[in-house]
Order: structure tokens, then C-alpha cells, then sequence
């Protein structure tokens, strides 16, 4: 060691760091040979904790401002009375910055499916993945169990660690919940936060806070996900009868565009004998079906009434529609018609003067007093 190096590194340091990653946990400041000086200045800021580690002990945790730090290495003196030890000083002291900034946009996703009895499909296999974010808390807790004396420690070391705990505690929780397969999507909000709650002891053991814990998607596999499909179709089409055959009539047309000959005829004919059992069995089921009765609203008052009463039982009134003559033919058509049904003549008289729409058959307008029957 040069001279002039000796006495450089006797001068009182000043340590501060400034975070220009993304994802670094845990950065310890660099002095020559750990050798921190008395009166040393600290600095820390804000998302910062500082953690002085004075001859091999925590003996201080610092938060945001600024601090003097105590230790035995007096600027060249200290150095001067270790010749016995090559001039390297027992006294030993670091400075551990902590990030306690959130760590956002963590990503978890199950590598296997996640293996689950539902109460509609039986056993089934569950897929899922999300994004969850943490903080640390506790940073001499930090320290004692996960980075010691690590110069610099960042989220990808202990990422993996956090994912595999996060997948375990999970899966218990969707077993536990009973929740069916087809209702989990409206369950999210409530399976993410108690999955929160679920982890945070976990966390807390590393120093940890899990600030949030979402759930994106929750998929099944496909097998599932086509009998889900096919149940919604058959929601939709209602009528199985008809849809047999539907599915019939379909299967006899494609035999028949069929080139393969024979075999496309003997598809066609095995077809035809398939589909007319389906329809002996409609047929035969067909007089269990209710009949629905022939009804119809009655135009005042809307009660339900024979569909060829002329009157209404409920009201009395007239069930035949509101009909005036038509001004040229006079044949009866319904009251409010633009046209004649029968001759197509025009039933409201506009006036060429003013435009303004008057009734049928008037001889004068009612806003201008122009002749309409010219």
C-alpha cells in the first residue's frame, strides 16, 4: 500500500447510497477493509433503513435522516496500532443499506396443475396465475435469515423461494374453499385477499410484508372446459328431441355429399335408421308434452283470454281491433293506418302550404286554413 492510499483511506467517510435498480434488496456500502471510521457520517433516505453491524453484532437499525456512527477505528491511530496485525484493523464495521420500497408486479403461476374435488366434475385439474407484491418489514429480521453477509442480495434470489410458497398456500385454499369450478371466476376478489391474509405469517418470518395478492385467471383443462361448452349449448338449445334430430337430419346430409360409395351409403342408411327412431321416440313422448293453451291478451286490459272471444271476460270490452273507413274506398282498415290496405290511398291530408298534418277527410287545414280539396 502506497502512502499515499495509507492516509486516503484515514479520512472520515461519508456513506450514503442511492438505488439506481429495480430490484435490489439489500446494498453494503463499500469501505476499505470494513475499517469504518469514528464520527462517520451517515446518510439515509427516504425507502431506505440502514443497518450498522459493529464488530460482528447489529448494534443499530437507522431510518431516513442523517446520523454520526460510534466505532474504535480513530482516523490513523487505529491504523498506526495494528502493526501487529499487518496494519488491518480488528475492529471490524459495515453498513448494510435496506430497501423498503414495494416490490410490485411479482409474478406467481402454478408450474403443475393444482389437483382439486369439485363437487359437479369429480377430481379436476387447476391452473392459475397472478401477480402479488411485498415490502421489507423487519430488516434486522431480514438480515439474521436471509441475506447476512451478502454484498448486494436482490428479489431474484429469494423469487422462487416466495413463488413455490405462495403455489402451496393456494392450493390449499381452493381445496378448503368448496367453491365449484364453475364459480370461481366471481370469487377472485375474495380467494386473492384471503390468500393474502394466508401468506402474511409466512412473509412475516423473512422480515416481509405481502403488501397485495391478486389472481388472474383460474383456468381448467380443456377435456373440462368442452364439457362446460357443451352444457352451455345444451342450456341454449332447450328441446333434446329436436335436437337429436337436428343432429340426424345433419349426419344424413353429410353421408350423402359423401364420395366414399358404398361406405357413404351404408353411413347414409345407418343414418336414416337412427334418425327414425329418434323420431318414433318423439312421437311417442310427444303426448306427454303439455299443450300449451290457445290464448291470447286482450287489447285493453291485457288479461289472458280465448284466442277467438270477442269480448273480454275481465274488462267486457271489445276484443276486435280500433277499425275506421278508408277516405277513398271505405273499406275498414286499422284506426291510425297511413295507407289503405286495400287501395293504398293516402288517409292523412298534408297541407301544401304549411305541411302540417291534418285528419283524414278534412277540407281545410286547421293551422292555415288552406282549401285541401283542390
Amino acid at each position: 500500500m502506497s502512502i499515499f492510499n495509507f492516509f486516503k483511506n484515514q479520512f472520515i467517510e461519508v456513506i450514503e447510497w442511492t438505488d439506481d435498480s429495480s430490484n435490489t434488496l439489500v446494498y453494503r456500502f463499500p469501505v476499505a477493509n470494513n475499517e469504518i471510521k469514528m464520527g462517520a457520517k451517515l446518510i439515509v433516505r427516504e425507502s431506505q433503513v440502514a443497518i450498522f453491524v459493529n464488530e460482528g453484532e447489529v448494534t443499530d437499525v437507522f431510518g431516513p435522516g442523517h446520523h454520526e456512527l460510534v466505532t474504535r477505528n480513530m482516523p490513523i491511530m487505529t491504523k498506526l496500532k495494528s502493526w501487529p496485525t499487518g496494519f488491518n484493523s480488528p475492529f471490524k464495521a459495515e453498513v448494510y443499506f435496506v430497501n423498503t420500497k414495494q416490490f410490485i408486479n411479482q409474478k406467481w403461476g402454478t408450474s403443475n396443475p393444482i389437483m382439486m374435488r369439485d363437487p359437479e366434475f369429480g377430481v379436476i385439474r387447476l391452473r392459475g396465475y397472478g401477480i402479488y407484491s411485498y415490502r421489507v418489514s423487519e430488516p434486522k429480521v431480514f438480515l439474521q435469515q436471509l441475506f447476512g453477509t451478502n454484498g448486494v442480495y436482490t428479489t431474484e434470489a429469494i423469487e422462487g423461494h416466495l413463488k413455490k410458497m405462495i403455489i402451496s398456500g393456494l392450493s390449499d385454499l381452493f381445496a378448503e374453499s368448496g367453491i365449484p369450478a364453475l364459480d370461481l371466476a366471481m370469487h377472485y376478489d375474495e380467494l386473492s385477499e384471503a390468500g393474502r391474509e394466508k401468506m402474511r405469517p409466512r412473509f412475516e418470518a423473512f422480515g416481509f410484508d405481502i403488501t397485495s395478492l391478486y389472481i388472474e385467471n383460474l383456468s381448467l383443462p380443456k377435456e373440462v372446459e368442452q364439457t362446460m361448452d357443451e352444457r352451455t349449448s345444451m342450456g341454449v338449445l332447450g328441446d333434446m328431441n329436436q335436437y337429436q334430430q337436428f343432429q340426424a337430419a345433419k349426419a344424413i346430409r353429410e353421408a350423402a355429399q359423401n364420395e366414399g360409395g358404398a361406405a357413404g351409403l351404408g353411413a347414409g342408411f345407418g343414418a336414416g335408421q337412427a334418425m327414425g327412431h329418434m323420431l318414433n321416440q318423439a312421437q311417442t313422448q310427444q303426448p306427454n308434452t303439455p299443450s300449451v293453451p290457445n290464448v291470447k291478451p286482450c287489447p285493453h286490459c291485457q288479461e289472458a283470454i280465448p284466442h277467438d272471444a270477442k269480448f273480454c271476460s275481465h274488462c267486457g270490452k271489445s276484443t276486435a281491433p280500433d277499425t275506421v273507413p278508408c277516405v277513398s274506398c271505405g273499406a275498414a282498415m286499422q284506426k291510425g293506418a297511413k295507407f289503405c290496405p286495400d287501395c293504398g290511398a293516402k288517409q292523412q291530408a298534408d297541407c301544401p302550404k304549411c305541411g302540417h298534418v291534418n285528419a283524414p277527410g278534412t277540407k281545410f287545414c286547421s293551422e292555415c286554413g288552406e282549401n285541401l280539396q283542390q
